[in-house]
């Protein structure tokens, strides 16, 4: 996922809502045999950055982000869910040990929005295939809310495991769409 600084600020104001009639209704995806996915809130700022600040996590991003900015992160995901419905959801075990986030927000590909789904995960649960639970629960969810026609993954061409998730997801690259860095990819999958 590549939500850098300007596609925050370009997302943060006032932002059409593109879900049905009656929208927002928050519901996060279904749980998972080993993960639940719920609301972000402001109790998780500690967890969100230890994960948004962790040079390993943040690698294809512009920079770690500091707490400033990962307060700024859940404002714009609680927009998001107050908006659309739907955002990044925090990643935890049944138990609720934080492992991450992962969900959906609406992100600009060829100058137009296209719902994306995105995660990150803590670097010591990387690896055990979280990443690709958590995201095949939020390509169910978009399915379940039918408010896009294709889900996409903007992904920097460098990054091999993100990319690695996404064609686990039945997502392959679309060279139709493009994305406003010219060192990401932009993935998609039919809804």
């Amino acid at each position: 996922m590549t939500v850098d600084d300007a596609d925050l600020a370009e997302h943060s104001g006032s932002f059409t809502h593109f879900g049905p009639p009656g929208y927002p209704e928050l519901m996060p995806p279904c749980d998972t045999p080993r993960l639940r996915l719920r609301e972000m809130t402001d109790d998780d700022l500690d967890d969100m950055a230890a994960l948004l600040g962790d040079p390993q996590v943040m690698e294809y991003y512009p920079h770690p982000k500091d707490r400033t900015e990962a307060a700024a992160w859940i404002r714009w995901n609680r927009r998001n869910y107050a908006e659309h419905g739907f955002g990044l959801w925090i990643v935890e075990t049944h138990k609720g040990e934080f492992l991450g986030d992962c969900g959906l927000t609406w992100q600009t590909v060829n100058g137009a929005p296209h719902l994306e789904v995105g995660f990150h995960v803590k670097p010591s649960a990387q690896g055990n295939g979280l990443a690709t639970e958590a995201a095949l629960a939020c390509v169910d969810h978009a399915r379940e809310l039918e408010v896009a026609a294709i889900l996409t993954a903007i992904i920097h061409r460098d990054n091999r495991p993100s990319q690695r998730v996404a064609e686990k997801l039945g997502m392959q690259r679309n060279p139709e769409l493009r994305h406003k860095s010219p060192d990401h990819e932009v993935f998609s999958l039919d809804l």
